[in-house]
């Protein structure tokens, strides 16, 4: 990347932090029991686009020179990260373009799209996303914006951790995050230096828990399961996050599909909240008791942009995708 010489840090977490609190509210700080445990949930789903990835989209295009601007940016993800590029170019007057794999959720093509985004296709498996996109800027031109592994994004995505300790009155004593590739985990063991980070993967998709324990980064596995967190499949972490994460975070913890539909049921009827499959993931590792909770443990809730059919299915059957 050509933006390996800069290093994320507290100073640009504090400056992201403050960039966001001039065009969003903060996110709600809301109570809740959890096994008889009164703790908090982060209601990142409340964002504009439904997702905390508006903070660290938001930071990187502001920070970009006018001949960057100009240029263009490209990015790879899914889904949420693909709204928050789009949501943050389409207020700064920027050209985006979002490599999405072809099986992405519909709400969330047709999301990024309505946001002004050019959306191009990728096969998933088969074709590899970083390089689609690669040759996309080889072809145009343009800035790369890393959905995890960019260090203004680590900084912004932090943002949420400066939130929480302002709303708190007090640093929290552990931060239980949905993790992907870990640019949220990252940034919020930058915010919340005292804090314990503990990211949350779904089962043989742990690739920053699986990283942190072998000390190097593991690409998933070529059968690795299917999964129902389609916002939390990265191939493997980066080198970035891997290095902010190791000595601030655990290995981290793993919950099941059946564990993520439990916590999207819960999040509904306790917390009146829509939560798709990947934002839960945090929730459901606190609700099948896989963490240690406190009065002063934040539990974040990353995303809502959820398949209206798969979530009606899932709160009201119980049992099926």
């Amino acid at each position: 990347m050509n933006h390996s010489i800069k290093m994320p840090t507290r100073d640009g977490v504090i400056e992201a932090a403050g960039k966001l609190a001039a065009i969003l509210p903060p996110t709600p700080l809301l109570p809740v029991e959890i096994n008889g445990t009164r703790c908090w949930v982060k209601a990142e789903n409340l964002q504009p686009i439904g997702a905390f990835k508006i903070r660290g989209a938001w930071h990187r295009l502001s920070s970009l020179t006018d001949a960057e601007r100009a240029a263009g940016v490209v990015a790879v993800s899914s889904g949420n990260h693909a709204q928050g590029v789009a949501w943050a170019g389409k207020r700064l007057g920027i050209a985006t373009t979002i490599v999405m794999p072809h099986d992405a959720p519909q709400v969330k093509l047709d999301a990024t799209r309505a946001l002004g985004a050019e959306v191009v296709l990728y096969q998933r498996p088969g074709e590899d996303r970083d390089e689609v996109a690669a040759e996309l800027i080889a072809e145009r031109g343009g800035t790369l914006v890393h959905a995890f592994g960019d260090p203004w994004v680590i900084e912004g995505q932090g943002s949420a951790g400066i939130e929480i300790a302002q709303q708190l009155g007090r640093e929290p004593s552990r931060i239980v995050a949905c993790c992907g590739g870990g640019g949220l985990t990252a940034g919020l063991a930058l915010a919340c230096p005292e804090a314990a980070i503990v990211p949350v993967e779904p089962e043989g998709w742990d690739m920053v828990g699986q990283a942190l324990a072998a000390g190097e980064i593991v690409r998933a596995a070529d059968n690795a399961p299917t999964t129902i967190c389609d916002a939390l499949q990265p191939l493997a972490t980066t080198q970035l996050n891997l290095d902010v994460l190791t000595g601030r975070s655990d290995p981290g913890v793993a919950v099941t599909d059946d564990e993520v539909r439990a916590a999207q049921r819960f999040a509904f009827t306790t917390l009146h909240l829509v939560v798709e499959p990947g934002g839960a993931a945090a929730l459901a590792a606190a609700l099948a008791g896989k963490v240690t909770l406190d009065e002063n443990t934040v539990i974040m809730i990353t995303g809502g942009n959820v398949d209206p059919h798969q979530f009606a299915q899932t709160i009201s059957t119980g049992s099926r995708n």
